[in-house]
């Protein structure tokens, strides 16, 4: 028999998303939406910051060993959450020329209860 981690996994991005969400709260942005999918893949958190649309992935490592949440962000997760954020858009009616919009990542690495939190505005 194999042993299945999905649902341990998808648990873990529940609680990280979560906590990635109170963090961005706390810092004044206004809570939109959350795991928006599209056919191209999902977009974590929807949040507004002022005027601005902000598309967020968050991403979790328990260590740094083999890169770290950061890296784990690659091209094509960047031109994937690129396309959902156009496909939301689309969907609610706005214009991905006339509304601003911007891409961060909030990166937890360690103890899940206890994470060290990363913000990068306009990662990508």
């Amino acid at each position: 028999m194999l042993w299945n981690n999905k649902s341990s996994t998808r648990a873990t991005g529940a609680v990280t998303e979560q906590l990635a969400k109170q963090y961005l709260l706390q810092h004044g942005l206004t809570f939109i939406d959350e795991n928006v999918h599209c056919r191209q893949g999902e977009i974590d958190l929807i949040m507004q910051d002022g005027a601005t649309l902000v598309f967020v992935e968050v991403k979790y490592r328990k260590s740094d060993h083999f890169g770290g949440a950061i890296a784990a962000v690659s091209l094509a997760k960047q031109q994937k959450i690129k396309h959902c954020a156009t496909f939301y858009l689309h969907k609610t009616n706005l214009n991905e020329y006339n509304t601003p919009c911007r891409f961060d990542v909030i990166a937890l690495t360690g103890e899940i209860n206890q994470p060290q939190v990363t913000w990068l505005k306009n990662a990508f």
